[in-house]
């Protein structure tokens, strides 16, 4: 859950030294180029990114038509000693889906320049992509409490609402091939298959992510969605994953670049919309809590199924099963990362291990029929 730039957070996500890191990429780029190559304006940003490493370059050398100058954005894997947020992360995969959305679907994913499986040159496997310019909705401090989102007019915010709608329309409906499907998830592409195994890998992450420790509302949570599993689910597609909008970076309220493609799956298609819901709702209570208004008229679920459904044609179904799915899935990341803070002496554990999970009290009025539409 990554951006490209962003805004100064607290949060702690590298133990890497950056002058170093630097002269690993000048003679990496150098050798990859045969030529020599000048590195500067190295930096790592903060705000959005909780899972890999971002590192933003310049790089620029002599080529035989003239000077080239490009600004870059490496993905890395994070450092051991930083308890990473997941338990793997297939580079390679990421950097294949980026290019496929972009040149089969349309959707505006960072054009994707190099990759090094090598984990010798960075210490990690890592890959590059162009470095672009514009406004992304930051997680800190949220959108919701002030920046230039919250300040648009209703108008802007309904235009950048159906505009990120569209990009989940336009993924989905790329008909890919099986194969490339299989790269993406190996194991069948049909839709029960599909949110099957979603479930049980993410199940399979929690028990990862906690190892002995039970969080409560979360065990409370998989036992739901097997209760209220949904009688046909729709047909499987390329997930994005991570759809939201913290993940996307705009100008004028149009998306300029679609990012964090480390999630990306096959499944249903209520799972990137269930997920674009449910995080802006997270940040709306989250807002709310402050005694802050937010943004309620925003990403509300029957506006943003109804756009879906008028560029689509399909009707999203069972959407209060993904949205529980939503948080869920949310509350896990979260727990990993509250953890992460416990280990660097940023916070202390908690008393009671569901107040690990920041939206305790929103899973918890799903589970009682409370929390609404």
């Amino acid at each position: 859950m990554d951006e490209q730039g962003g805004q100064a957070g607290q949060m702690r996500t590298s133990t890497r030294d950056l002058g170093e890191l630097r002269e690993r990429v000048r003679s990496w780029l150098t050798g990859r180029l045969g030529r020599p190559v000048a590195v500067s304006r190295l930096s790592q940003p903060s705000g959005n990114g909780m899972s890999s490493e971002t590192l933003l370059f310049d790089a620029s050398w002599d080529s035989p038509e003239g000077r080239r100058e490009v600004g870059c954005a490496a993905r890395m894997a994070p450092a051991s000693e930083a308890v990473p947020v997941f338990p793997d992360y297939d580079l390679g995969k990421q950097f294949e889906v980026m290019r496929m959305v972009r040149e089969r679907a349309g959707v505006p994913a960072p054009r994707t320049l190099w990759f090094e499986p090598d984990p010798g040159p960075l210490g990690t496997p890592f890959f590059v992509m162009e470095r672009l310019a514009g406004d992304v909705p930051p997680d800190v401090v949220p959108y919701t409490f002030e920046g230039w989102l919250l300040d648009a007019s209703r108008a802007d915010r309904d235009r950048l609402q159906r505009q990120s709608v569209e990009i989940l329309a336009r993924l989905h409906d790329t008909p890919f091939t099986a194969e490339e499907l299989e790269t993406v998830a190996p194991g069948g592409s049909g839709g029960s298959a599909a949110l099957r195994r979603h479930v049980d890998d993410q199940r399979a992450y929690y028990e990862w992510a906690h190892g002995s420790m039970r969080i409560p509302v979360l065990e409370r949570a998989f036992a739901w969605l097997e209760e209220h599993w949904p009688a046909a689910p729709g047909p499987a597609v390329l997930s994005w994953g991570d759809a939201r909008i913290g993940n996307v970076m705009y100008r004028d309220f149009t998306p300029v670049a679609v990012l964090d493609w480390e999630m990306a799956t096959v499944a249903p298609r209520e799972l990137d919309i269930a997920w674009m819901i449910f995080l802006h709702q997270f940040f709306q209570e989250v807002a709310q809590v402050f005694g802050l208004p937010g943004l309620p008229d925003f990403m509300r679920r029957e506006d943003v199924c109804r756009t879906y459904q008028e560029i689509t044609g399909y009707r999203p179904r069972d959407m209060e099963f993904y949205e529980m799915y939503a948080a869920l899935r949310h509350g896990v990341i979260m727990a990993r990362v509250w953890h992460r803070r416990i280990h660097f002496g940023e916070q202390p554990m908690p008393e009671d291990p569901d107040d690990l999970v920041m939206h305790r009290a929103a899973i918890e009025r799903m589970l009682d029929g409370s929390h609404g539409g």
